[in-house]
């Protein structure tokens, strides 16, 4: 058993504000010494860059389906023996998906702190707060509960009505409405924080304000009967699961990774190489060669953006056909994917050339084309993982098999294969099977 402070950041929704606050708690306590270890419900890639960059440390993907509950209780009890906080992001809204980020929270017993978008709001304010805190659950039980802080508070009157809004003292403070506060969006999410040169004095200026409000003053620790963070300490049990088998011993995997491709959970980075994998990175931007290797992943990204770059990048291009042509194998996912064919079309209609290394072309949608949680069975287990993306492609390419969503068995992304090469939309989370994973990185001959 393993005991560390931890909060879990949810919202009523979207764009309430949690992966600011979660940031900016991480870079509080990582500025007064303590070590901050952040996770993020869902199979989310880019907010995670912020709460790396807040905390120092790698961020952990949690998902009670695509984890499954043992791999959740493992990488929270491992983070609770070398962290003095863990904190966790939500996803959506606190109920929002099966299973829901209230649905963790109830079951490891982790407090909650909800953030709240307070513009154009007073009184209602609590109202909010009290239904987000006893909504009831189909079994009954209660929800370990914080608190709540107000986002977007136009002025100290306002706060005080919000304040005066939650009579049970978890009012935590508040942010006001500043667009300093703000961290960029694009179409798929945040604005990874490595893109932005002014990232790190967003954080300290988000962090700044939230240690002028109630939660920032509070003790870390006090006396018995004080407030203090240890009110919210949580034991975290080890599930003792079994080692990765060492299916990739001895094989080097080059994985490509820089601005144009950097959708890779570091969970999926341990799991090879706890499978016995060398890793080694290279970047397609700045047109360096495909490292000798055995295997290459190419991850998802945002190609589309650095179309015009990518097609000069010549060298890298060369080095990855040869890969190809020497029958070794090459997993391409979503923007991996997209990089590997003809073309792509922006929404603006303009066409760029790829690598042409695939057949087929690729076009932005003005609308999310798909999302959401799928398992894929290609013979070799059952890996699970999502899909999130805008474009469509469209590719003479055979279909080896299509992922499935948890509760239903119609086709949803297609598994493209030709020769070495296996491409799909799919986002795999590795450590769900490691028997499918060594199969994409393996030699078939």
């Amino acid at each position: 058993m393993s005991r560390c402070v931890a909060l879990l950041v949810a919202a009523p929704a979207s764009r309430q504000g949690k992966t600011t606050l979660t940031a900016a708690l991480a870079r509080l306590h990582r500025r007064q010494g303590r070590h901050v270890q952040v996770f993020k419900c869902g199979p989310d890639f880019l907010d995670p860059h912020w709460h790396q960059l807040a905390s120092g440390q790698p961020v952990y993907q949690l998902d009670l389906w695509i984890n499954g509950e043992p791999d959740v209780r493992a990488r929270l009890h491992h983070a609770a023996q070398h962290n003095d906080i863990l904190l966790i992001e939500g996803v959506m809204g606190l109920y929002d998906g099966q299973p829901s980020a209230a649905d963790i929270a109830r079951l490891l017993g982790i407090p909650v702190l909800c953030i709240v978008s307070a513009a154009a709001m007073a009184g209602t304010f609590g109202a909010l707060a009290h239904g987000l805190q006893h909504y009831p659950a189909t079994d009954g039980s209660a929800l370990p509960w914080a608190g709540v802080i107000a986002n977007h508070v136009g002025s100290a009157r306002h706060a005080q009505m919000l304040a005066d809004s939650v009579p049970d003292g978890s009012f935590w403070g508040h942010l006001p409405r500043d667009a300093g506060f703000a961290l960029p969006e694009r179409h798929l999410g945040l604005v990874p924080a490595q893109e932005l040169a002014d990232a790190d004095q967003r954080l300290d200026a988000v962090a700044d304000a939230l240690a002028r409000t109630r939660l920032g003053q509070l003790p870390w620790s006090a006396d018995a009967g004080s407030p203090s963070w240890q009110d919210w300490a949580v034991d975290f049990a080890d599930p003792q699961l079994p080692a990765a088998p060492p299916l990739l011993q001895g094989q080097t995997i080059a994985i490509a990774r820089d601005a144009a491709l950097c959708f890779v959970y570091q969970a999926n980075l341990d799991t090879l190489q706890a499978m016995g994998a060398e890793l080694r990175f290279f970047s397609p931007l700045a047109d360096e060669p495909l490292p000798a290797c055995d295997a290459l992943w190419l991850p998802g990204g945002y190609p589309e953006l650095h179309a015009d770059t990518l097609a000069r990048a010549t060298r890298t291009r060369d080095s990855v056909a040869a890969h190809i042509a020497a029958g070794k194998p090459v997993w391409a996912e979503c923007g991996g994917m997209l990089l590997l064919m003809e073309s792509v079309t922006l929404k603006d209609g303009s066409r760029h050339p790829l690598w042409g290394l695939l057949p087929g072309s690729v076009a932005l949608q003005p609308r999310l084309v798909a999302l959401g949680s799928q398992q894929l069975d290609w013979g070799h287990g059952v890996l699970r993982g999502h899909t999130f993306h805008y474009s469509r492609c469209d590719t003479p390419l055979p279909v080896l098999a299509y992922s499935t969503r948890p509760d239903r068995t119609e086709p949803v992304e297609a598994l493209y294969g030709q020769g070495s090469v296996l491409a799909s939309y799919y986002h795999a989370w590795f450590a769900s099977c490691p028997q499918a994973t060594a199969t994409l990185f393996r030699s078939k001959t």
